[in-house]
């Protein structure tokens, strides 16, 4: 008898349909066994899956009739199937091509899942992308492990049914359980968890102009270098970012989710992401864990970060190769990773915010600690970061300790939600700016050509910046990123002209770019 079981497969962030086909025989044959052919490109992990459905349903109280012959088409058959979310389709589709499930009820749901020895039903990943995938063909229910059912759960106008078991699933089918569907009210938990807050900049005593380059930075979607000695604060601000950032709407959330489902990062309770991711990879990451790719694809620390915040600490201590890599991304705000098996796309839009000692031992231009490090030394460990990376980076500041006497007589910093207050009333001048720019959200987003019309200068401006550019002798590549940040400043005052004090500003963003800095 041949049964048709829906189910799915991910493929970068969306989800594709998988029609599992199988068909049981009787052979005739003087050894008691049974027989598997799985056709339609399966991996390993899929070949394997006979053993492990076998043993699920023997021990789910499911005897298998010897001397049978399992023909097993996963098609589409010109695309790879990977990982052992089929483990619970091939199951149901097994028993019902021998007849002891009603096939006529199969075709209006898609099964997902892996399953133990014992029957037991274990999580998968990218159960978000096949739920939306599902009601986009208009299937009545989706059946998922437990762990899966709160995020699949989020998309509407789908039943999800979080299943422990193969024979919970087996007895619904055959009528005799009545499962009820995971209900999520999406908006009121995505916004009850937004009232949360992280870390706050409240904490933060002292270092009023870096908090101030933060604040320019989120304003307007800038990527922020901190450089300064050790144990003078970078971390700890770099940590607060996110709790500056505008709230993520619910379609930036429901994409975040996605990827993070999609990469196994999901906890049990969660149905939405509702608050900025913050990614802080380890310096010795690989070039494949930090953009994505491998030999089953999972994202990259650059795709995690979409929406949020990538904290990229001790700088120069990552490998060069792992540093360029962000090039094409942090321009593109995607990242496609091709490969002999597959080509996979995912977006990666999101904030660089990096730090560094300013040479190997830390201290140098430091009132408190002597530098050790000759000349030739600090310009050895700075060009470990290459031009073109550095140009991508368009605040650029150098952060001072804090003294013991200061720590303890300042006052309590200005709180996050104070600061996001500015932040979001200088996005919104920019949404409304850039409205008819598709892709372009923010000011760190324009071109040249855009520069021309939203960051025209006055003469007065015009005059100071060319002043400062031969004075400090600035690269050319400062230009237009001190014009980008001088709009931001300007967006945060609520001025429609960009005048000679924010060009002052934006220029005291260009540290690294001044001619002997380090010598």
């Amino acid at each position: 008898m041949l049964t048709t079981i829906h189910t799915s497969a991910v493929n970068g962030m969306a989800a594709m349909p998988v029609f599992l086909e199988v068909n049981a025989n009787e052979i005739h044959s003087q050894e008691d066994r049974t027989i598997f052919f799985m056709v339609g490109l399966p991996d390993n992990a899929v070949r394997e899956s006979k053993l492990r459905v076998e043993s699920a349903l023997q021990n789910s109280g499911f005897q298998l009739p010897l001397r049978e012959k399992y023909t097993i088409n996963f098609a589409p058959a010109d695309v790879r199937k990977e990982g052992s979310g089929y483990d619970l389709p091939l199951a149901i589709g097994m028993l019902a091509s021998l007849g002891r499930l009603p096939s006529d009820k199969l075709g209006r749901y898609v099964f997902v899942g892996e399953l133990g020895l014992d029957g037991s039903v274990r999580p998968v990943k990218g159960a978000l992308s096949i739920a939306i995938k599902a009601r986009e063909q208009g299937f009545e229910a989706l059946f998922v492990p437990k762990e899966n059912e709160r995020e699949a759960a989020v998309v509407n106008k789908l039943k999800v049914y979080g299943v422990e078991s193969l024979l919970q699933v087996v007895t619904f089918l055959q009528g005799k359980l009545s499962l009820q569907p995971t209900i999520v009210n999406t908006r009121e938990e995505f916004y009850a968890a937004q009232a949360t807050m992280g870390d706050d900049f409240a904490d933060v005593k002292g270092q009023d102009a870096v908090k101030r380059a933060f604040e320019v930075a989120a304003a307007g979607g800038h990527n922020i270098i901190l450089i300064g000695a050790p144990g003078c604060g970078k971390s700890m601000m770099a940590k607060r970012v996110p709790s500056i950032l505008p709230q993520l709407t619910l379609s930036e959330s429901l994409e975040t989710t996605q990827i993070h489902s999609i990469a196994g990062k999901l906890g049990v309770t969660t149905s939405l992401i509702a608050r900025r991711p913050f990614r802080a990879p380890h310096h010795t990451i690989s070039d494949v864990a930090l953009i994505g790719g491998g030999t089953t694809y999972k994202p990259g620390e650059i795709s995690l970060a979409h929406n949020g915040v990538l904290f990229l600490d001790e700088l120069p201590e990552f490998s060069r190769t792992a540093l360029e890599t962000l090039r094409q991304p942090l321009e593109d705000r995607q990242i496609t990773i091709s490969r002999a098996k597959y080509t996979s796309t995912l977006p990666c839009s999101f904030m660089l915010v990096a730090s560094m000692n300013p040479c190997p031992c830390g201290y140098y231009n430091d009132p408190h600690h002597a530098c050790t490090c000759s000349p030739a030394q600090v310009q050895r460990y700075m060009s470990k970061i290459s031009g073109p990376l550095l140009d991508r980076i368009d605040i650029q500041i150098e952060v001072a300790p804090v003294s013991v006497s200061e720590l303890a007589h300042a006052p309590k910093g200005e709180s996050s939600a104070d600061i996001r207050q500015r932040v979001v009333a200088a996005r919104a001048i920019q949404t409304e700016r850039y409205k008819d720019e598709p892709g372009v959200h923010c000011n760190a987003q324009m071109s040249r050509s855009m520069l021309e019309r939203h960051a025209r200068l006055d003469d007065e401006a015009s005059a100071t910046l060319s002043r400062a550019m031969k004075r400090l002798d600035l690269s050319a590549r400062a230009y237009d990123r001190i014009l980008k940040v001088a709009r931001t400043i300007a967006d945060l005052a609520a001025s429609p002209d960009i005048r000679s004090e924010h060009i002052k500003e934006a220029i005291g963003y260009r540290n690294l770019d001044r001619a002997g800095w380090g010598e």
